[in-house]
């Protein structure tokens, strides 16, 4: 072979060797690769090797949801102190230190971190075995919870349980509890979830008790999370389509009879519909207009962190329902942008470990996950719509975020579980045991 010849074969070979390493056939498979590793997938070129001998690179659970939590709580607690500190100079909060409630949302949230931290550790096969005593204990709280001297009254609510160190909201397990229990029943049923009474009523009666006992507190906007999550779940289970829309037109037909059947519901409704209105404005609009006034004083950037004014005793419960108006005002749509493509990530990464949960056969698994899904994505979706006029006053936190104790433990501990599933997935598809 002449020199020429040779060269233009060594020319050939290396160019061949580059677009192996570097061309795009190259980088698709990284990029399928590097998908792959995310959603939890173990791909097949990690199985034979085809990527040079490197051994497979798997993570024991979802880091990224993981930092992606501790990011959204981070914030929150900027944002609970901005919300919060102007309150001592509020005649109701004047014996409070100006780092009262920052001091108390971070103590919640370091229990709810260790409580996470034990969480994990358990199988969820034995969550499964306790979805219905979790739902009954569920039940026990909720109804202890309404008897008088016994259940904590705020501004004319009996929602809370006095445990010293901090007040515990029984309607945050039973979120927890419900999708548990919808899952649970649904793999106990899923040979006649094509038959809608039997498959469906006895969910319908636990759905029930738990509305009775939450709107003697009353709590209607924890009800409509739940019977949510139920309804969700029992979609996602396969229970028939078309009886699945009769039982939702039939909670939403219960819902407008409570509405019209309470006054102080129905005069909540029209100030929602005209919260400007004289006659709602400085009543139950009062917080909407503004909530809507922080909004607007936001604009694109934001005013500046820590420089709202809406938080200066114009708008009740800054750092609990609406402190989504203060991040708008503070942080402008920017800030909510950022907030919501988080929570908007998040759920759709829960729903993701749900199906593949279900696609490994851990049916119990997957719809809880979705479940939670439902509950973290729902909850948000509501309280952005309260804060924005879009939906009525509702009373309901964002997860991961708004001041409240029971409501932080609670959402890390269900963030835990879904953790959890997501190792035992991976395990699984590793070739172990859950």
């Amino acid at each position: 072979m002449t020199s020429n010849a040779r060269g233009r074969t060594a020319g050939i070979d290396q160019r061949t060797a580059w677009s192996g390493r570097w061309g795009p056939a190259a980088w698709q498979a990284r990029w399928r690769e590097w998908r792959a590793d995310r959603e939890g997938e173990v791909p097949i070129r990690d199985w034979t090797g085809a990527a040079g001998g490197r051994p497979a690179r798997i993570a024991g659970f979802d880091q990224t949801l993981v930092w992606l939590v501790v990011a959204l709580m981070a914030l929150s607690i900027v944002m609970v102190y901005s919300a919060s500190v102007a309150l001592p100079d509020s005649p109701k909060f004047s014996r409070y230190a100006a780092t009262h409630f920052l001091t108390r949302h971070v103590f919640s949230i370091g229990v709810g971190v260790v409580t996470a931290l034990v969480v994990l550790q358990v199988p969820v096969a034995a969550w499964e075995k306790g979805a219905p005593w979790i739902f009954a204990a569920s039940l026990v709280l909720l109804a202890v919870v309404v008897v008088p001297h016994v259940g904590k009254g705020v501004n004319g609510a009996r929602r809370w349980l006095s445990l010293g160190v901090m007040n515990f909201q029984p309607s945050e397990l039973a979120k927890l509890a419900i999708a548990m229990y919808a899952a649970s029943y649904m793999v106990r049923k899923m040979d006649v979830k094509e038959r809608f009474f039997r498959a469906v009523w006895p969910m319908a009666v636990s759905l029930a008790v738990v509305g009775s006992l939450l709107l003697l507190e009353p709590d209607m906007g924890a009800f409509i999370v739940i019977a949510v999550i139920a309804l969700g779940i029992l979609f996602l289970g396969g229970v028939n389509g078309r009886m699945f829309f009769l039982s939702f037109a039939v909670l939403l037909g219960a819902f407008a009879l409570m509405i019209a059947t309470s006054p102080w519901r129905r005069e909540r409704i029209l100030a929602f519909l005209n919260p400007w209105d004289p006659a709602y404005s400085q009543g139950k609009g009062y917080q909407l207009t503004h909530s809507l006034i922080a909004f607007g004083r936001g604009e694109l950037g934001g005013q500046g962190l820590g420089a709202s004014v809406e938080k200066l005793h114009y708008l009740p419960e800054a750092h609990t329902d609406f402190l989504m108006a203060v991040i708008g005002e503070e942080l402008g749509f920017i800030g909510v942008a950022v907030v919501l493509l988080a929570f908007f990530w998040l759920t759709r990464r829960i729903f993701v470990i749900g199906r593949q949960a279900i696609a490994l056969d851990r049916i119990f698994a997957g719809l809880m996950v979705q479940g939670i899904g439902i509950w973290i994505g729902g909850q948000t979706l509501i309280n952005l719509g309260v804060n924005l006029g879009a939906l009525p006053t509702k009373g309901l936190t964002l997860p991961l975020m708004s001041y409240g104790g029971s409501a932080i433990l609670m959402n890390l501990v269900a963030i835990a579980i879904v953790v959890r599933v997501d190792a035992e997935n991976r395990q699984l598809m590793r070739g172990g045991r859950a």
